[in-house]
């Protein structure tokens, strides 16, 4: 909307710019960056809940952080590259790419990196790939578009061809993206999605209470130290309360904000190669997935591991008498007993630690972990 895209205004669901916001009961919303600066104002004209619609007033410029210099508006690319032809680019370009691009003479190479743009590189990631692509080239320009491309190259897609309408002076060039990639671009991805066993990882033990997760969680993290392959992190639920989360109680709201805290932790080091593993109770599936939309963003990858212990056998267990307090109504919002575990539908591998030796437990975990392509047997 800031760069003149498209009309600033939310549209109702259904629409193309959609702004998913429950709960609000204002006439006005402000938006602001992560920083808190206010960027623009939402008047409301209708809600169904969850989402709002209505003109947006625009308040400040936006920031765009790396390649900010290519981030152009329509009316700039309009200005200083009119007739050439554009090409879309949402992927890394091919060798045959670029020989349907030389054919076509000088062109604007629109790199379509919003957020959510499906592709199989990061937004900076793609940049830099079109640029490589450029450097190939004869007369290519790259431009940015902080815009996702929604499946421009579909024809029952109107939102990618209204943002390429909007950049093009002239003739459009779709490209598809197959076939082998120049060496140069090649490096560039290698460099921004790694192979498995390269890339950065969280794995993510959840569990009730005595379950086994924390057991696991340490024997794993001695596994991987001793096979010195990856650079590993141990984030455990008592370590973390007392270094990261000291202060925070065991309500509800405190708990879910320290697996927040993890979750953020985990996800930078996951950003940089590392690998961290985490054993939080984490009961609440919306915090997981919230875990797991943090480390996507990142560009690492999010291994779930439910140890699914049954309560029976974790009270069985309890050296610390945990249980016994909750249910004598010691312990408030205790998970098991007086809050709830949300089993989770989306783990990668379900352990029961019952009669099992850990190492015998933590063959499933590696066992996942192998077929992924996580780690070497």
């Amino acid at each position: 909307m800031a760069r003149g895209v498209i009309d600033p205004a939310f549209e109702a669901p259904g629409g193309d710019v959609v702004l998913d916001l429950a709960g609000v009961t204002s006439d006005e919303v402000e938006l602001v960056d992560p920083e808190g600066l206010p960027l623009a104002t939402v008047k409301v004209e209708g809600t169904d809940g969850e989402h709002v619609w209505g003109p947006v007033t625009l308040l400040a410029h936006p920031e765009f952080g790396a390649f900010r210099r290519l981030y152009l508006s329509p009316a700039q690319v309009a200005a200083e590259y009119a007739g050439r032809v554009t090409v879309p680019v949402a992927t890394a370009l091919t060798e045959s790419d670029l020989d349907r691009i030389r054919a076509a003479g000088p062109v604007v190479l629109l790199a379509l990196a919003g957020h959510g743009t499906p592709q199989a590189l990061s937004p900076v990631g793609l940049i830099r790939a079109t640029l490589a692509a450029a450097d190939l080239l004869d007369d290519a320009v790259v431009v940015a578009a902080p815009v996702a491309s929604r499946g421009y190259a579909e024809a029952d897609h109107a939102f990618g061809a209204r943002v390429v309408a909007a950049y093009a002076t002239g003739e459009v060039l779709g490209v598809i993206g197959e076939g082998e990639l120049p060496e140069e671009v090649a490096a560039v991805v290698e460099f921004d999605r790694p192979p498995p066993d390269r890339r950065g990882l969280v794995v993510f033990f959840t569990g009730l209470s005595g379950s086994g997760k924390s057991t696991l969680a340490r024997a794993l993290h001695d596994l991987v130290l001793e096979q010195g392959e990856r650079t590993v992190t141990s984030l455990d639920g008592d370590v973390v309360r007392r270094n990261l989360s000291a202060g925070l109680t065991f309500s509800k709201e405190d708990r879910e904000t320290n697996i927040r805290r993890i979750g953020w932790v985990a996800a930078e080091i996951s950003r940089h190669g590392g690998m961290a593993i985490c054993s939080p109770i984490a009961p609440f599936d919306e915090t997981r997935r919230h875990v797991r939309s943090m480390v996507d963003d990142a560009g690492g990858a999010f291994f779930l591991v439910h140890v699914a212990t049954p309560l029976e056998e974790c009270e069985r267990r309890d050296r610390k008498g945990l249980y016994a307090k909750a249910r004598r109504g010691e312990i408030p919002e205790f998970t098991g007993i007086s809050s709830p575990y949300e089993e989770p539908e989306d783990a990668d591998v379900r352990v029961d630690t019952t009669g099992r030796t850990i190492e015998d437990a933590l063959g499933d975990v590696l066992q996942g972990l192998y077929d992924a392509g996580f780690l070497e047997p």
